[in-house]
């Protein structure tokens, strides 16, 4: 088996360590210019000192010293010492001729030491770093210049190539393009690498490639969202991908679970060790990194874990103690879907609207531009391309095919200004020119993906897939132009024919991704008085329907402007003609189009013998349609200025409300302040205003936009009228707010946020206002507000509910990682979801299922207040909240996820159980068998077992607080500080410490006053698994059962995994011949905590409320930990010379589990009653059952205990039908009534 084989069998198997800083070790030398000149370059001109990469040459056996610590400390992984070893960084140096042997001598070291440590079990891997040279592709050096580049596409990828020759020649088994911070460097040094991969016949070599982020917003430091440049490289056929430096582990791990979402690669992550101090260095020690990078594990997030500054083998060593037992992540399906990215990524869902491309910036389309560009005026060519922006385009094309022009020269330009103007960067660029040499040219200056307009059949199959070829390789999308060897295509069957074939050769010869093919099947001028054109508009419709049914995931799109080109000078009729055709192509699948925002229609609005007119020519439905349609347009020409007086005078002479919906309809603001002082002379106040009249007309717009009859340029228009008539009347709603008295006395906070990557406000902006005057306090955290900011913000402003809004359909997914992170997080407030792509589908299937509190749909603002009031009403909240709950369980179950998961049938899955040899298992009988119960358990005896971990995230005080309790005095409290580095971890620290007093204070009142009386019973029996149930039995001779255990197995079929658990799994099998033993335990610490709780409402004190409920249930689950070390050591005893540790104890570094009934690895609550029963739990410990299996006190764990040393934790996942029968057979039910019992585990629902 090959290097490479054996580390992609490997990675699915178990999380792989990578190594740690190679710069902090070689400062530890601290090394002179001698020692890094050497003999070699003894009289070399430049100064070396600082070269670390010259080391390997210079110095190898520190080099190779390194190497050996990280392998030593546990490194599946060592990375050469190549970070800085390519031309542009080693011009620094003047040592550009020396690049190849830096590299191929590095990688030989790090070869060498790897060798000597591997081991057929063990084997260990050299990965070839390559940094990310110091100049940037996507930005200018010079402020002055910000079109200037200091190094090129081209330059990079031939620097990369070179670099990446060395190390393969010197042995490195995999490349690890790192510490990336420009996407468009990225893309070039992925472009040159894979050519020399290409070379060497290597297609299959694997490829890291890690990126970092520059701040807490989650970007690249040129601009890009990580969604983005997923997108960017997502061509690439890379081996994993992830993230390093920019943080310390508990800043990055967020970031990472994002990256392990939305990509189908493995991850990795080697986060720094914390944040710089004021010297630039780094303090974090492993103890303290090591329990942050557990988390990473534990959640499954990463398949390669290492360090990145300020690491030392001493980190690796303290991260290979969690490695053992870590479950890798599984690399995520991704839905195949038409994605482009500028700064911001744009995913075309099946729920978006059509999508503009702003054609503007198009010197064929816009003799403004054209004359800028000529002139040289390129800032005000940039305001041609932000007025499209604030126009509404989502893609901006650019073109610049014109006689007069270099037009290579000029895209590079131009491109190159656009990227330093962050609004316009957003966006996707389609690069447009006949002239090859300038698509190319201009998908080299792109760090986004990219749309190429166009190529076609016209010179023939070879230069079509040529190019085609090329530009997959760019990664870029493609309009296929319905062009051939014949010429243009202009019938229904000839577009049909062109797009079929191109579409076969692209898949087939160039396996280019169908998702990024996008057709445009020819909009040509009808209305022309030529009979033969009079069909072309109802053939592109149609071609449109048929590509859309006959070639999957290709897009369609098309020149709209073109279809009207007969009427120029006309802008009613064109206007018409546009929406009218749009209408019925959307309708039919055209997903895009090059558009003139300020040349659309509201379809609606076009007066009815206008409408009837024109649909009459774009549908061909008369012979005399083109006629009369020119006769209207002579007319509507003849009567303009009469026109616009007479329609101005129509509207305005309608009804107040009437005149606010045409003036949203419309965009038009000239008559605003005139008609809502009408309004305010009408309604008795102001807010009745805003949530009648105006939010009637925002509905309108609404329905008139999700039907495909208005646009996402003429709702953009709407919100800036609706935002005027707002800020127009929140004075007057402030005055009667404070005339009615109500200024001051708050009902209770709401946080509100657009989440990030969403920039719209309109909603959320008219939502504050209205709870504001319902007198909510309201805090808006405003637009591209990060998860973390947002829950961070929830938590210091202490708000009661959370609104997140969005309008865009990737903040759909954002909404749903703020819940999950909410979960992660273990919050409460109730979650409001609003915005206009928002449903209440959406949020029942994707949103809530993800966050165990309340999840809400908010339909509009004006239904707000009547949300908020239900969930702040003590009356109403426990019912509102249920039956909300009821209806998206009912919506999850009629609108089931169809994406097809593959799943083992359960024989498969027990085949595949896991197993092993019982005959010489290491099975031990317990001291005793039976139950023993444990009244009023001394509090003292349980208080060491407490993971004060927890306890600090349940009052949202992050952080590793190590030694606290140590501080006993001032000055053990200036010891204990000083090892918080910043300000703000430092105030965080003495929070924690004060909370940490107040729990000490409460819990010696708990052992003094006795106001908690913990109680538990435990039971240890006879016991054999038989299939996926595990028989109970009453005695030693193993004829009666006292009860038997019913338990479901994993289905869900995965890459690379061997073993479908279930629990029976790791107790000895009844035909085994081996008698084996289970345990049961149910321990409370809610006897008194809750009446006491109550009892501090009562006094106003909801501190010591929290307080004692919170301590309560680290009782409940240190109670739990203390009493499972007691069976391992003394009852059942299968671990008797175990010692207390509290570091094991937190890290389950101990034989045997505990698994809960109704959680992952047995997700049927109902197996509880089996437990109760079998223990008698509410008359031993007085713990009860609810109706749905809930126990109370709330306090209280249960579970069961199982001893074999390889017994592990794992998730069921979702099972199939053929399971869901067998085990509710085995259970005595009906299907349907298991069912219930495991709602979120039901593949087939």
């Amino acid at each position: 088996m090959s290097k490479t084989e054996q580390l992609r069998e490997l990675v699915q198997k178990r999380v792989l360590l990578l190594d740690g800083a190679m710069g902090s070790l070689i400062q530890q030398y601290k090394l002179t210019e001698e020692d890094f000149r050497g003999d070699e370059f003894k009289n070399h001109s430049h100064p070396q000192k600082g070269n670390n990469d010259l080391l390997s040459l210079t110095r190898p056996d520190i080099i190779s010293a390194i190497h050996e610590k990280y392998l030593e400390a546990g490194a599946d992984i060592i990375e050469t010492n190549t970070f800085n070893s390519n031309q542009i960084s080693q011009a620094d140096y003047a040592l550009e001729n020396r690049v190849y042997d830096l590299n191929k001598q590095s990688a030989l070291l790090a070869s060498q030491a790897a060798k000597k440590f591997s081991t057929p079990e063990k084997p260990r891997f050299v990965a070839g770093s390559m940094g990310p040279t110091n100049k940037t592709a996507s930005l200018s050096p010079d402020v002055n210049n910000p079109g200037y580049r200091a190094v090129t596409f081209d330059d990079l990828a031939e620097v990369y190539a070179e670099q990446a020759a060395g190390l393969l020649d010197g042995g490195a088994d995999l490349l690890l393009l790192e510490t990336i911070f420009d996407t468009l460097n990225a893309k070039a040094a992925l472009y040159g690498i894979y050519g020399e991969l290409e070379k060497r016949d290597l297609k299959n070599f694997p490829i890291m490639v890690s990126v970092t982020v520059a701040d807490a917003s989650g970007r690249t430091l040129s601009g890009q969202t990580l969604d983005a440049f997923l997108i960017s490289v997502s061509h690439f056929p890379i081996f994993s991908i992830g993230l390093n430096c920019s943080f310390g582990a508990e800043d990055l791990r967020s970031y990472v679970k994002t990256l392990g979402e939305k990509t189908p690669h493995f991850i990795s992550s080697y986060p720094n060790a914390g944040l710089p101090n004021q010297f630039g260095e780094y303090d974090e020690t492993p103890d303290e990194m090591a329990p942050k990078i557990f988390q990473y594990l534990n959640q499954g997030l990463v398949n390669i874990i290492g360090g990145c500054c300020g690491t030392t083998p001493e980190h690796i060593s303290a991260f290979s103690q969690y490695i053992r037992k870590a479950t890798p992540h599984i690399p995520s399906e991704i839905e195949t879907k038409t994605r482009l990215s500028g700064l911001d990524a744009l995913v075309m869902e099946q729920t978006t609207n059509f999508v503009n491309i702003g054609e503007r910036t198009n010197v064929a389309g816009s003799r403004k531009f054209a004359r800028l560009i000529r002139e040289e005026k390129y800032e005000e060519a940039l305001s041609v391309a932000q007025n499209q922006v604030e126009g509404g385009a989502q893609i901006i094309d650019v073109n610049m095919d014109d006689a007069m022009l270099d037009a290579k020269k000029e895209m590079v330009t131009f491109l190159n200004l656009m990227a330093a103007e962050p609004d316009i960067a957003s966006l996707p660029v389609m690069v447009d020119s006949s002239k090859w040499e300038v698509l190319e040219a201009g998908l080299k200056c792109l760090q986004g993906k990219a749309v190429v307009n166009s190529i076609s059949l016209k010179e023939g199959e070879e230069p079509f897939l040529h190019q085609a070829k090329s530009i997959k390789d760019f990664g870029a999308a493609v309009v296929v132009m319905a062009f051939d060897e014949k010429g243009q295509a202009d019938t229904f069957e000839r577009r049909r024919e062109i797009c079929g074939r191109a579409y076969e050769l692209l898949t087939k010869k160039v396996n280019f991704p169908p998702e990024d093919i996008i057709f445009d099947p020819n909009i040509l001028a009808i209305g022309t008085g030529i009979e033969e054109h009079n069909n072309y508009a109802v053939d592109f419709i149609a071609a449109t329907k048929w590509i859309k049914t006959n070639l999957p995931h290709a897009k369609v799109s098309g020149g709209v402007s073109n279809l009207s080109f007969s009427f120029r000078g006309n802008n009613q009729v064109r206007e018409a003609m546009h929406a009218v055709f749009l209408y019925h192509a959307i309708k039919a699948g055209m997903d895009m189009g090059i558009v003139n925002p300020g040349m659309l229609q509201i379809y609606d609005e076009i007066p009815a013998d206008l409408l009837e007119l024109v649909e009459d020519v774009v549908l061909n439905r008369r012979e005399d349609a083109t006629e009369r349609l020119i006769e209207k347009a002579e007319a509507l020409k003849e009567q303009k200025e009469e026109g616009a007086v007479i329609q101005k005078e129509t509207w305005r002479d309608k009804p107040l409300e009437e005149r606010l919906h045409h003036c949203l309809v419309r965009g038009i603001s000239d008559y605003l302040e005139e008609d809502l002082e009408e309004a305010r002379s009408k309604y008795d106040f102001s807010l009745d205003i805003i949530e009648q009249p105006l939010m009637d007309g925002m509905n309108i717009v609404g329905d008139l936009f999700g039907s495909g009859k208005m646009f996402l340029p003429q709702v953009v228009k709407t919100a800036r009228v609706m935002k005027k008539a707002v800020a127009y009347l929140e004075p007057f709603i402030e005055e009667e707010k404070k005339a009615s008295g109500n200024a001051n006395t708050k009902k209770g906070k709401v946080l509100m946020a657009t989440v990030k990557g969403d920039v719209h406000d309109i909603g959320k902006n008219i939502v504050g206002v209205i709870l504001a005057c319902n007198n909510y306090d309201v805090v808006d955290l405003g637009v591209m507000v990060p998860a973390e900011k947002i829950l961070s913000e929830a938590v210091e402003q202490e708000a009661d509910i959370i609104g997140l809004s969005g309008l865009i359909t990737p903040s759909l997914e954002e909404m749903s990682n703020v819940a999950r992170e909410m979960e992660q997080r273990g919050m409460k407030q109730p979650l409001l979801i609003g915005g206009a792509t928002t449903s209440k589908v959406h949020t029942a299937v994707k949103i809530d299922p993800f966050y165990s509190g309340p999840v809400l749909y908010v339909k509009d603002a004006s239904m707000s207040a009547q949300v908020v009031g239900s969930l702040f009403s003590k009356k109403e909240h426990r019912n509102y909240v249920d039956s909300i709950s009821q209806e998206y369980e009912k919506l999850r179950n009629a609108n089931a996820n169809k994406k097809a998961v593959e799943y083992l049938s359960i024989e498969e899955a027990r085949k595949n159980k896991w197993e092993t040899n019982w005959k010489d298992a290491p099975v031990k009988k317990p001291s005793f068998l039976g139950i023993k119960t444990f009244s009023d358990y001394p509090v003292e005896e349980i208080i060491p077992f407490i993971d004060w971990t927890f306890f600090f995230h349940a009052w949202r005080l992050t952080g590793n607080y190590r030694g606290i309790e140590k501080v006993t005095d001032k000055a053990s409290e200036e010891a204990w500080l000083s090892n918080f580095n910043s300000e703000s971890s430092k105030a965080k620290a003495t929070e924690a410490l004060k909370l940490w007093r107040d729990a000490q204070e409460m819990l010696k009142k708990i052992v003094e006053e006795k106001m908690i009386q913990p109680n538990a019973v435990i039971g240890l029996f006879p016991a054999n698994s038989v299939g996926d149930d595990i028989e109970v039995y009453t005695d030693e001779q193993r004829t009666e059962l006292s009860t038997t255990f019913h338990f479901l197995r994993e289905q869900q079929k995965k890459q690379g995994k061997k073993h479908y658990y279930s629990l029976a799994d790791f107790v000895a099998p009844k035909d085994s011949g081996t008698p084996d033993y289970i345990g049961g335990f149910a321990v409370s610490a809610g006897e008194g905590s809750e009446e006491w709780a109550k009892k501090f409402e009562e006094q106003q004190d909801d501190f010591n409320a929290i307080l004692i409920k919170s301590l309560a249930d680290r009782l409940a689950e240190a109670f739990a930990e203390l009493m499972h070390f007691r069976v391992r050591k003394e009852f059942w005893g299968y671990n008797p010379d175990e010692e207390f540790n509290y570091d094991d104890l937190v890290r389950e570094r101990y034989r045997g589990i505990r698994p809960a009934l109704g959680y992952p690895a047995c997700p049927d609550h109902s197996e509880k009653s089996l437990l109760f029963d079998l223990m008698e739990v509410e008359k031993n410990a007085g713990i009860t059952l609810t109706e749905h299996f809930s126990m109370y006190p709330n306090a209280s764990v249960s579970g069961l205990y199982l001893a074999h040393p390889d017994a592990i934790y794992f998730g069921v996942g979702k099972v199939k039908s053929d399971q869901v029968k067998d085990i509710a057979s085995r259970k005595g039910m009906t299907p349907e009534e298991f069912e219930k019992w495991i709602p979120t585990n039901l593949a087939d629902k």
